[in-house]
């Protein structure tokens, strides 16, 4: 029986088994030449080289003889008799490694391992067989998988594999043959489940910790229902395998169900989780839920140890389970929309909560401006005002109410009545005022969306509804931040309890800017309800302390925002500039939101903001330069595009000297970029002109801003989150026309330029079965292996739904393999197997209405700027400075620092491919096998 021809060793070129004698080197070789079908290469007398092509000289399997071998026949029985005894109650890897081999016919696998009489299980079941385990001649457990890369070695991922196995050895009498081939980590069987309230996110999350798992050689299991399912067991605790998570990307809520559970907050309910876990061989539990569901798994961890001696002492559980059970390692990924979390920034579905509000919002917006009236939205946070908070931000909200920040009854009504009037006076004919659920005045008295209705109503004679948006906040599906957030927290919270040991406390898996951090839960939960706390005894000022830094910096730039105009500026006149800001290069999600509120911060410190309109060569050309006035700016925070227009046009393909006279003539005081690459080297040309013209010797900022994320000195760039959202919405709608249509591939053509971010960050939210970026180019090979793993695919899931397949390929990646002909080469290799089509969503990328991430982080970043350039003196270097997230920090750095050291000019991108490990993630998690050489790009 012959295989594909891909190679049968995930990651491993070269393998050596060893046999004691003659008879067991007989029996190994014709196992695996007359039942498998691999190919004699080389023969000696105690030893053999096999391939499964000889020409072509793929992976290979080396049979040695070794009297000197510790093991005699007897043993490898006994271990081949533990096998069939263990039967179906234990998974196999957990009791031995395994050699993986792909194939995608595996029901004649099945068929000869029955005539041959050979031990064998399949998984999950013979109907639908995706696995099948059996025992060779030499006792080795080997694996047939129709999935690329679900078990074995990857060579990419484990910096320690051999490429040679080690020798057998028998650890104690009673012990199996073990190859020392996949980790040295311990394995585990890791358990997942999700507690509280559901969140978007939560299913990307459980799929990633499943498949991850899986990977890593352990076994993983879903915990239905939360803390219910466990206190119950049985069938509530289920294995998982790699195909049971297909598909659960785009899904909302959580598939394996969420419950309340009294029991478990006594004793004897942990008592009977603990036996449920115990039964179930599960040694690591990772838990997805809020404050309230991680304060539960933190308790258990730490009564764990009295649990199991109870559990023995009542004769519940034996002896050796009580040695084998001694430690549960727990984990938390943190699911809640409130984002009420401390010790990271965003939690699992507060960004697409903070969607679906802005989006109400917008669209009350619209009525509210046609009749003239005033809305009140209540939006959830019963302890935390995040959403309300965000949202006002990022909709330009005339007031907000939150739980932290209260004020006195009557205070709170009059500056709510004060503000709403002058907006009204200044030309605003619609009102917006957001409500957390939670929100209190400083007596703690509740505040109500008809309490803030009747005043509206009764004090400034306004027609005024409620919305209260309710669980449409927890509905729908994941938006593209949590799906990547979920996914990396997932496969971060397995490494954690693989790395775990008794005395690492309990970590909870958060994010800092741009960095998947860990941080020890029993800190963040008491820190968490330290918040509740200081609210309940009025210390509001502690409450805001205990907030993440950047909640206090999000309220200081509404209130700052929510002033402009209105009310004497707060800078003394001496320090006051006239600053002007400037978009440059492609439309980016964000860039409007970043001009207001840059202009509406200007006005409210008493600096006097500008628009330049159209770019440099707007300005060289037309004079292109208008003051801002307020009411003429307050829907951009929802605008797409540039309102005030951008092209791809540098200061050197104008004249730079006209560029400089203008400056001088509206004596700007400092400058603000927003744009990609171009306004990158458009303001390493200003700095450049300083020598020359002393109009461009002011502070100067610039905001990345572009879908492609190339700019040097950010990981992120405005407009990006949008680019994705669009991207995950196109590829959602095409992977579900393909999964209808029945075994169909589509390549979907990425923008992005020479920068791979976009293709990367898509196959990793959209679930793709590959991603071709200009880094790494496309080889003929790795295309043929891509296909090899369609192939098998759509095998393994015949009969079944979700079945539709994505290539994700930047528009760069190759200049020979375009689009059109890759998927012309998959419908020819495909052999009328599947189809494959071309999905091109163009310009659509750039999006329509900016995403919340890029309105609050424009304001944010706009906010910044300014502030540099408030504070800055004068200095040739370090006034002119990209302003971007680098890991774990919002940094200023110096243009020529980052020009000269950190930039690919020809490429026109950073040198540094920081989301390589993304790349890593995304293939491990759809099973995919990367050649280990990717430079020879096309």
């Amino acid at each position: 029986m012959a295989l594909d021809t891909v190679p049968l060793v995930n990651g491993t070129s070269y393998l050596t088994l060893y046999a004691k004698d003659r008879s067991s080197f007989d029996k190994a070789v014709g196992f695996y030449t007359h039942l498998i079908g691999l190919k004699v290469k080389e023969k000696h007398d105690s030893s053999v080289l096999l391939y499964e092509d000889v020409s072509r000289l793929t992976t290979s399997l080396k049979i040695s003889i070794d009297e000197n071998l510790s093991i005699s026949e007897e043993v490898i029985l006994k271990n081949i008799e533990h096998l069939k005894q263990v039967g179906e109650s234990q998974d196999w890897r957990s009791i031995q490694s395994t050699i993986a081999f792909e194939t995608s016919d595996i029901a004649r696998i099945i068929s000869d391992f029955k005539s041959k009489e050979i031990l064998y299980r399949v998984i999950p079941n013979e109907l639908a067989p995706l696995e099948v385990y059996a025992a060779d001649p030499l006792g080795s457990l080997v694996v047939f998988t129709t999935l690329k890369n679900a078990f074995g070695v990857n060579a990419a991922n484990y910096s320690t594999i051999l490429t040679q196995v080690s020798k057998p050895k028998i650890l104690n009498d009673s012990s199996v043959l073990k190859l020392d081939i996949i980790s040295k980590s311990q394995k585990r069987n890791i358990a997942v489940m999700t507690s509280g309230g559901d969140a978007p996110g939560m299913n990307a999350n459980v799929r990633a910790i499943v498949r991850s798992a899986i990977f890593r050689g352990c076994k993983p299991f879903a915990v239905y229902e939360g803390y219910s399912g466990l206190v119950k067991g049985g069938d509530y605790i289920k294995e998982m395998h790699w195909e049971d998570v297909r598909g659960w990307l785009v899904e909302g809520g959580t598939l394996i169900g969420t419950a309340r559970c009294k029991e478990f907050t006594q004793r004897p309910g942990r008592l009977s989780a603990c036996k449920n876990l115990i039964d179930a061989g599960i040694d690591a539990l990772i838990v997805c839920g809020g404050d309230g569901s991680l304060t539960g798994a933190d308790v258990f961890r730490s009564e764990w140890p009295s649990l199991i001696k109870e559990l023995l002492d009542n004769g519940q559980i034996t002896r050796e389970k009580y040695e084998k059970h001694q430690h549960l390692n727990i984990c938390g990924t943190v699911g809640s929309i409130d984002n009420d979390m401390c010790s990271t920034n965003a939690t699992i579905g507060a960004y697409s909560s903070l969607d679906r509000i802005c989006r109400a919002i917008d669209y009350i917006d619209a009525t509210a401006n046609s009749h003239s009236r005033a809305f009140v939205v209540e939006v959830m946070g019963r302890h935390c005002g995040w959403l309300a908070l965000m949202s006002g931000l990022a909709t330009s909200a005339d007031y907000i109410l939150i739980p932290e920040k209260p004020s006195s009854s009557k205070e709170w009504q009059d500056q709510m009545c004060e503000i709403v009037s002058k907006h009204r006076s200044r030309g605003r004919r619609k009102t917006i005022v957001v409500v957390a659920e939670g929100a209190i005045a400083n007596d703690l008295t509740p505040i109500t969306s008809k309490d803030v209705k009747d005043v509206l109503v009764n004090r400034l004679g306004l027609d005024t509804r409620i919305t209260t948006l309710g669980h449409v906040q927890r509905g729908g599906t994941a938006v593209a931040y949590d799906r990547m957030l979920a996914t990396l927290q997932g496969v971060e919270a397995v490494q954690a309890v693989l790395e775990c040991t008794p005395d690492t406390p309990s970590p909870m898996i958060g994010i800092k800017e741009n960095k998947i951090v860990r941080r020890p839960l029993a800190e963040a939960v008491k820190l968490t309800k330290s918040v509740a706390a200081a609210i309940d005894s009025r210390n509001f000022k502690k409450a805001m302390e205990l907030r993440d830094s950047a909640f206090s910096e999000h309220l200081k730039n509404f209130m700052a925002m929510n002033s402009a105009d209105h009310n004497k500026p707060n800078l003394p006149l001496e320090k006051r500039k006239k600053i002007a800001i400037i978009n440059v290069g492609a439309p980016a999600g964000g860039m409007n939101s970043a001009v207001y509120a840059m202009a509406t911060y200007c006005m409210s410190r008493g600096h006097i903001p500008y628009t330049i309109h159209n770019g440099f060569s707007g300005l060289a050309r037309h004079e292109s330069v208008r003051s801002v006035d307020w009411i003429s700016i307050e829907n951009w925070n929802s605008l797409g595009g540039s309102e005030i227009g951008t092209n791809r046009t540098l200061p050197s393909e104008v004249d730079i000297g006209l560029i400089a006279y203008y400056f001088q003539k509206y004596q700007f005081e400092g400058l603000i970029l927003v744009g990609g690459f171009e306004a990158f080297l458009s303001l390493e040309q200003l700095q450049n002109a300083r020598v020359s013209f002393p109009a461009f010797r002011i502070p100067m900022v610039l905001i990345p801003a572009t879908i492609s994320n190339n700019v040097p000195g950010t990981e992120y760039s405005l407009g990006c989150d949008t680019c994705l959202n669009s991207l995950m919405d196109y590829c959602d709608i095409v992977k579900q026309s393909a999964a209808a249509t029945r075994d169909r591939v589509f390549v979907v053509e990425v923008q992005g330029g020479n920068s791979g971010y976009i293709a990367t960050f898509a196959q990793l939210i959209s679930g793709g079965q590959a991603s071709y970026v200009p880094e790494e180019g496309i080889s003929l090979k790795q295309l043929e292996m891509d296909i090899n793993s369609l192939r098998g695919s759509f095998a393994s899931g015949e009969g079944t739904s979700k079945s539709g397949k994505l290539l994700i390929k930047s528009s760069n990646a190759s200049e020979v393999l375009t689009t059109e002909v890759i998927a012309d080469i998959i419908l020819e290799e495909a052999d009328g197997r599947f189809d494959a089509r071309t999905a091109i969503p163009g310009h659509v990328q750039q999006g329509g209405i900016p995403s919340a991430i890029d309105r609050t982080r424009g304001a944010r970043f706009a906010i910044k700027a300014v502030e540099f350039i408030e504070n800055a003196n004068y200095d040739v270097e370090h006034t002119a400075v990209v302003l971007g997230i680098e890991r774990s920090h919002l940094k200023f750095t110096p243009i020529r620092k980052l020009y000269d050291y950190e930039t690919r000019l020809k490429k026109r991108m950073r040198k540094d491919v920081f989301w390589n490990d993304i790349r890593e993630i995304a293939d491990i998690l759809v099973g995919r096998t990367k050649l280990k050489d990717q430079s020879a790009a096309m």
